[in-house]
């Protein structure tokens, strides 16, 4: 046989091999995706976050709100609040694959950064309900001395739970370990979303009916500073790299930015009506807006400064969460 029908044959099954193990790996080449909770639908929209369109649709009950992703990405987990339940969507069935009994009308959930225990806050509870991640039990309910616990938010090192207390003026610390609240921090009326640094040394709360975001040291427990914000101020994202934290504005329809060396605002970026909860991308480059009255969601490039899209999505969008490459 000619050395050069040889060759040819050769190359020929390489790429045959390379283009087998691509087909093997579909998490390695998965789109980043975005999900969206609207909680008058009763579903989750799916974004495809690098050409910004719905992708896809998942039934999730009948009002669905906070949301936290498994470790491994594979789950998405799912406060229903009339069901007052959590639900377990498997993101590759895109179904409901089982329903964990919480508290009264669980809203805000989270995961520790080790993917252990889940927290979901149950509003009329007054309660921070713990879960075990492997087992999917319920682990502790947590009595809060706030009332109507919204977002339980875990501290990067999982150790403390933050919980805005949203008919109170205070975050309520919960000590993970002790499964019992420890101490609270006096803030401003109705304190909503809660992001914290990177490095676990500071968290940020933004109080609705006074305007306010707070800057907290989440070793001491308290506030060292409060920063003015919109007209409703209520949700919080962190970026990745914790120079930044992004707020937004309920009823100025607007995102303030805020630098964490001098916690104060260098931008407002306007978005759709009543701006609820957020989600960054990995690399911090979009900032994904659930914009509850305009039911769409609002993508903003973070380095530019400005909105870039609204997409249509169902209605009354709660929040946005983001997974890429099979990760949460």
């Amino acid at each position: 046989m000619p050395m050069s029908l040889i060759l040819e044959q050769q190359v020929a099954v390489t790429v045959r091999a390379l283009l087998v193990g691509v087909l093997a790996l579909p998490l390695a080449v998965e789109a980043q995706l975005a999900y969206v909770a609207n909680e008058k639908s009763g579903t989750l929209s799916i974004i495809d976050t690098s050409s910004d369109r719905v992708v896809g649709e998942i039934p999730a009950g009948k009002k669905p709100r906070g949301m936290a992703f498994s470790r491994d990405g594979l789950k998405l987990y799912v406060t229903d609040q009339p069901a007052n339940a959590l639900h377990v969507v498997d993101l590759q069935t895109r179904s409901i694959g089982k329903s964990i009994d919480l508290g009264e009308s669980p809203e805000g959930v989270s995961i520790s950064a080790d993917g252990r225990l889940i927290a979901a806050a149950s509003e009329i509870a007054n309660a921070v309900i713990l879960i075990d991640a492997a087992s999917e039990a319920v682990l502790a309910t947590i009595r809060t001395e706030g009332k109507n616990p919204e977002h339980a938010v875990f501290s990067p090192d999982g150790r403390w739970l933050y919980v805005s207390a949203e008919d109170a003026s205070q975050v309520d610390v919960i000590d993970v370990a002790l499964r019992k609240q420890v101490t609270s921090i006096a803030v401003a009326r109705r304190p909503r979303g809660i992001a914290f640094t990177p490095d676990g040394s500071r968290a940020y709360v933004a109080c609705e009916l006074d305007d306010t975001v707070f800057a907290i040291d989440a070793r001491a427990h308290r506030v060292i500073a409060s920063i003015p914000g919109g007209k409703f101020s209520n949700g919080v994202v962190m970026a990745p790299d914790g120079t930044r934290v992004y707020v937004s504005n309920g009823r100025d329809a607007s995102i303030h930015v805020i630098d964490t060396a001098s916690n104060s605002v260098v931008a407002t970026i306007a978005v759709g009506q009543r701006p609820w909860n957020m989600a960054i991308t990995p690399d911090g480059a979009k900032l994904y807006v659930a914009n509850g009255r305009s039911h769409t969601v609002s993508v903003v490039d973070t380095r530019a400064g400005k909105r870039i899209a609204d997409i249509p999505v169902g209605e009354l969008p709660w929040g946005v969460v983001i997974r890429g490459a099979g990760l949460p």
